[in-house]
């Protein structure tokens, strides 16, 4: 098999023929001058994947050139985890954060699953461990325990069953209890409370990214922009929740624009979501209040390029572990969206 190598991604006309209708979808959000940087590794990449039998699943805090030029699905955390075991392909590259490789991998454990920085991490994943799971066992016997999927397979392997923000809300009633525990987010903890009588006992995680936006903020962006919509992340401080006039996870704040279509929004969350749905959307002006997630970040063309290259890094889970943790995964996978 003859690998495509660094010395070679170069900005031939060649090049700029082939990735001409990829620029057509970003050319809104990134200037010309920008693009003989990308399109090498874009047309490098894409045609990696198909010596390798590689799919590329992107989450939609990726940026736009990775998103809409070399991804071959792209999502919220949930949407990945349900698509990923539709793939006939040998390897996946997850372009998005470990734990989400993590969940690519307890759903395929015979496949090759990619991670092209294994320092890309989250927050709010490293807000907990397995030993503060068991401790709240301790603490509240018998009551059952929900995993935000951003944890380590660690963790859920710990937890009954795992939830996004956009199903959270479903799984909590799901289980047919008065109280649960409901990990590691505290901010979308306090608002599943607000949609459900199930009592929820919290933790207290945050998000780097979404923690920094504040009420006053968001009221600030209002100003002289009386048609403005405000959708926001369940991540975001309760003030923020109040300022806002929908509030769901990314997959729903994605639909919302492209279903009510308003004629100027607000999307508080990770700035390259609005990026990527601007790309698309293109009768919608957006106001960007900009959070970049530096974890998101660190996944770039340059080391999905490597990524497939060399097959490294590659995601393992112990096996005990992934046993425990699929079941958490497979379990929230059954009560859908």
């Amino acid at each position: 098999m003859s690998i495509v190598a660094d010395s070679v991604l170069a900005y031939t006309p060649e090049v700029a023929a082939a990735t001409a209708p990829l620029y057509d979808r970003v050319s809104r959000i990134i200037p010309e001058f920008e693009w003989p940087v990308h399109a090498p590794f874009v047309d490098a990449i894409n045609r990696l994947k198909r010596q390798r039998n590689a799919v590329i699943l992107a989450h939609n805090y990726q940026t736009p050139e990775i998103f809409h030029c070399v991804a071959d699905i792209v999502g919220d955390s949930l949407a990945l985890a349900q698509r990923a075991t539709d793939t006939d392909a040998d390897v996946i590259v997850l372009a998005g954060v470990h734990f989400m490789a993590e969940t690519a991998k307890l759903l395929n454990p015979e496949k090759i699953v990619l991670i092209p920085d294994e320092l890309a991490g989250c927050s709010l994943a490293e807000s907990i461990t397995p030993e503060d799971v068991r401790m709240l066992r301790q603490a509240y016997p018998g009551v059952p325990v929900i995993t935000y999927v951003n944890t380590s397979a660690a963790v859920k392997a710990e937890c009954d069953i795992c939830c996004t923000s956009g199903n959270a809300v479903k799984v909590v009633e799901s289980l047919g209890v008065d109280r649960v525990i409901f990990l590691p987010d505290e901010y979308l903890a306090s608002w599943v409370a607000t949609q459900t009588k199930v009592q929820i006992i919290k933790w207290t995680g945050h998000c780097e990214v979404h923690e920094r936006f504040t009420g006053d903020e968001i009221r600030s962006y209002r100003k002289g922009n009386d048609n403005l919509v405000v959708i926001a992340h369940p991540e975001c401080p309760p003030d923020v929740l109040q300022a806002a006039d929908f509030v769901g996870s990314t997959a729903q704040m994605i639909d919302f624009v492209r279903g009510r279509r308003p004629a100027k929004v607000l999307m508080v969350t990770e700035c390259s979501m609005s990026d990527n749905v601007a790309a698309e959307v293109k009768d919608v002006e957006f106001v960007r209040p900009c959070n970049l997630c530096p974890h998101m970040k660190r996944i770039t063309l340059a080391n999905i390029h490597r990524a497939l290259q060399t097959l490294q890094p590659r995601v393992e889970i112990d096996p005990v572990v992934a046993e425990r943790a699929r079941l958490s995964v497979e379990r929230m996978l059954a009560v859908g969206r």
